[in-house]
Parts: structure tokens; sequence; C-alpha cells
């Protein structure tokens, strides 16, 4: 039963990460059918992320009401119609309504599917959970590239991804009851590891009503921020860096950041065996180390190949990251809290993504994309400060007891 709910959550993570590069892959052939301008993209994506930030904040409360099973199906529902919509979209006034839908429905799968992985499963299955993701983000835009090819428009590339969305909504609606059974049968087994693990005391999470109240909890925000900072300026910029700056083709830029995003799906399977050896934090410490000497090759003035090394150096630092915070939530701030907590670290997540690689684009454009390796190693040192910074005020937590 529990295997069984496991794949299930394995196949939603899938059909998370399928939408997320679609937009990005079709837009220059969207662009022309739709008679857009170029930018609309980006006010399309700032859409998406809009609703995704605004449902992982609410998450806390929906998942506490209604529970994890029924409001995964409810969130792939609303994505699996808006990209039905977005087949549909006579203009592109429709494509911003039905990106409502789907940033609402996306943020709801991510914070509660994390929070309940987090609680009833070990860490590797936290790590191949988000390597999953990186499949589905992988897979989209290669599904999307068939019906372009051919006769078939991106209308048609849409339909199948909404189609697939559609199949999962029916197993999450036969499976709903397995979601109770499972948590129930191991509740007690919880409740034994939160008592041991928690960073949180039992009088400490009874006596703070607000999430943020608890001690630790911003610096773990701040972590989350500029991780998803540090992803997304490397997956948006490092092209531009590459051909502008190295002076390689664009070709060979675009194959280099596909390496990096290699690096990180491939270090999070491996990950995935490592958390049996290593703790959550170990990982987190020892990602960030190997993600900064790739940024420090990366800032260094070294001949072009040692870009490509760095770009695979930092892939494989930030693949433990991610997941191995995610996971540690509920050690590090109580079981009663981390429903909430998951929803503003996923919340606060989606903003470093949506919007920090914007302003290096915007200061970029004021003087030269050369800032991008600088920026970088500034992101992944505050975010390795953030997190040691935590990690010292839980050991003192733990003393104190």
């Amino acid at each position: 039963m529990t295997t069984i709910l496991l794949v299930i959550i394995y196949l939603a993570f899938i059909s998370l990460g399928l939408p997320d590069s679609l937009l990005g892959a079709a837009w220059p052939v969207m662009q022309s059918d739709l008679g857009a301008s170029l930018e609309t993209a980006g006010f399309l994506f700032m859409t998406i992320a809009g609703g995704t930030i605004i449902s992982s904040l609410f998450s806390g409360k929906l998942l506490k009401r209604f529970g994890t099973g029924r409001v995964t199906f409810v969130s792939v529902l609303m994505t699996a119609g808006a990209l039905l919509g977005f087949h549909f979209a006579p203009s592109v006034v429709w494509l911003v309504i039905c990106a409502i839908p789907l940033g609402l429905g996306a943020g709801a799968v991510d914070a509660g599917l994390n929070d309940y992985v987090a609680i009833n499963y070990k860490a590797h299955h936290m790590s191949w959970l988000h390597c999953f993701w990186g499949v589905g983000a992988t897979l989209g835009p290669i599904i999307m590239a068939q019906f372009m090819m051919g006769e078939n428009s991106w209308r048609s590339g849409y339909f199948v991804i909404s189609g697939i969305q559609f199949a999962l909504v029916i197993i999450l609606l036969f499976t709903l009851p397995l979601w109770n059974r499972v948590t129930k049968n191991r509740n007690i087994i919880v409740k034994e590891e939160a008592t041991e693990l928690n960073g949180v005391t039992n009088d400490e999470e009874e006596k703070v009503h607000k999430p943020l109240q608890i001690k630790g909890v911003k610096l773990a925000l701040a972590s989350f921020l500029f991780y998803c900072g540090v992803e997304a300026t490397m997956g948006l910029w490092g092209s531009s860096f590459l051909v502008n700056v190295k002076g390689l083709s664009a070709a060979t830029a675009a194959g280099w950041v596909s390496l990096y995003y290699a690096g990180i799906t491939v270090g999070r399977f491996i990950t995935g065996f490592i958390t049996f050896k290593l703790s959550n934090r170990t990982l987190i410490r020892s990602g960030q180390i190997i993600a900064l000497i790739g940024a420090i090759i990366l800032f260094l003035p070294l001949p072009s190949i040692f870009s490509l090394v760095g770009f695979i150096i930092v892939g494989f630092g930030l693949a433990p990251i991610f997941p191995c915070m995610l996971h540690e939530t509920p050690t590090r701030f109580g079981k009663k809290h981390s429903q909430t907590i998951m929803g503003y670290q996923m919340a606060v997540a989606y903003t470093g993504t949506t919007f920090m690689p914007p302003l290096i684009g915007f200061i970029a454009s004021h003087s030269t994309i050369g800032i991008f390796p600088m920026c970088l190693l500034i992101f992944v040192a505050v975010m390795l400060l953030s997190s040691e910074k935590l990690n010292s005020l839980l050991n003192k937590k733990v003393l104190a007891k």
C-alpha cells in the first residue's frame, strides 16, 4: 500500500515537471501564431509564478482542512484543465486566464507532496522525488518538439500533456483512500522520530502559534531564496555568459547548460543512495561547498573549458540541497507547523526563481553579463552562511534541552 502510493507520488512529480519547461520550448512558434510580442512570454511566466507563490502560501491551511490527497487531486485537475485551455486558447488574453489556475495548481501540489514525503518517507525518497521532477521537465520539451517538427502545432503538444495530466487525475481519484491509510499507519513512527529529532521542543511548539515566530524559520527561508536564485540564474543566463564572455557558439553554450541540468538530475539520483549513509545536514553542507567551488571556477579568469567544469560542478553541488532542506523541515521545526512552513518555503523558493534572475538581467543590461559569475558566487555564499547559522541555532536548542 505504501509502495503503491509512493509510485503515485513519483508520477505526480513527473507531471509537475512536464508543464514547467513547455512555455519556453513552444514560445517561438506560439509567438508568431498568436501575433504576440517577445516579452509576452515573460508576462505569462510571471502570472504562472504568481499563482504558484499564492497557492504555496495558503497550502498549509488547505492541507490541514482537506488533506494531501484531496488537495493534490484538485490541483492536478486544475493544471490539466489549464493546459487544455492553452490548447484551445484563441488569443494571448486566454493564455493569461489559463496561466492563473496552472500556477495555483502547481504550487499546492508542490508544497503538499513535499510535506507529505518529508513526514511519511525517508530522505532518499525526497531526492528521488525531485529527480523525477527533472525527468518531467526534460520530457516536456521533447514531447512538444515532436509535434512542432511535424505537421501538428504547439497546440497538439499542450493537448497531449493535458491528456497525461487527466490520466493522473483519474488515478488520484481512485486512490484517495490510500493517503489517509498510509498516514495513520505511520503516525506512531513519525511521533517517535519527532520526539528524538525535532529541532523545536514540544513545549515551544505549543507556545508558538505563528510558524514565522519559530527561531530559525527566516534563516531557512533565506536559504531557499538564494538556492533558487542560483539554480534559476544558472539556467537563464548561463548561455548568455558563455556566448558573450567566453566566446562560445550558441549551440555549444546550450549543450553546456544542458549538462548543468544533467548534473542536478543525476546528482539527485545518486544522492538518494548516499542518504542511507549521510544525514541531510551533511549533504546540504557538502552540496553548498561543492557549488561554491564551481562558482569560484566560473568566477576566475580561466580558459573556456573550465566553464564547462564549473557548470557541471555547480549542478552536482545543487543536487542534494533542495530535497534535503525540504526533508529536514519537520525535523527542524516540528511536525505541527511543517505543512505551513513547507508552503512558506515553496513560496519563497518560487520568489527566488521568479525575481532574482530578471534582477540580474536588468543589472547586466546596464553593465555586462560578465557580472553573472560574481552574482552566482554571492548567492551561493549567502545560502551557505544562512544554512550554517541555522545549524548553529538548532545545535544550541538541542544542547539546551
